[in-house]
C-alpha cells in the first residue's frame, strides 16, 4: 500500500498484521461497527415486541396520513385563493406535525425495546 504524506508505505505494512482481517487493514465501517457493538450490544427482540412495534408503525402511519390529507387539502385551498402566507404556515405545520409524530413513535418504540422480555 502506497500512501502519500507523513505516513509511509512501510509503516502501513507494519500495522497490517495487528488487524484481524485477511487484507490486514479494517475499513472505517468495520471499526465503527466494532465500537458500536462494544458500547451497546444488540439485544434480540421477542415476537411480542416485534408485534407491538409493527402495530405502532401502522397506527402512526395512519395518523401521519390523516394529518397529510387534511393539511394538503387546506394547502390546496390556500393555493387556489392565492393566500401565500397561509400556504407557508400550513406547509410548516405539516412538517412540524410529521416530525412530532415520528418522534413520538420512536419514543414509544424505544420503550418497547427497553422492556425486558
Amino acid at each position: 500500500i502506497l500512501w502519500r504524506g507523513k505516513t509511509t508505505w512501510f509503516s502501513l505494512l507494519a500495522f497490517a498484521p495487528v488487524c484481524g482481517n485477511k487484507t490486514g487493514m479494517k475499513s472505517a465501517y468495520e471499526l465503527a461497527m466494532e465500537r458500536l457493538q462494544a458500547n451497546s450490544p444488540s439485544v434480540p427482540l421477542t415476537d411480542e415486541q416485534r408485534a407491538k412495534i409493527a402495530e405502532l408503525d401502522s397506527v402512526y402511519q395512519a395518523k401521519i396520513a390523516e394529518k397529510e390529507i387534511f393539511l394538503k387539502g387546506q394547502i390546496a385551498k390556500a393555493m387556489e385563493q392565492g393566500d401565500f402566507k397561509a400556504l407557508a404556515s400550513l406547509e410548516k405545520q405539516l412538517s412540524v406535525d410529521r416530525a412530532a409524530l415520528h418522534a413520538e413513535l420512536e419514543e414509544k418504540k424505544e420503550k418497547i425495546r427497553a422492556a425486558t422480555p
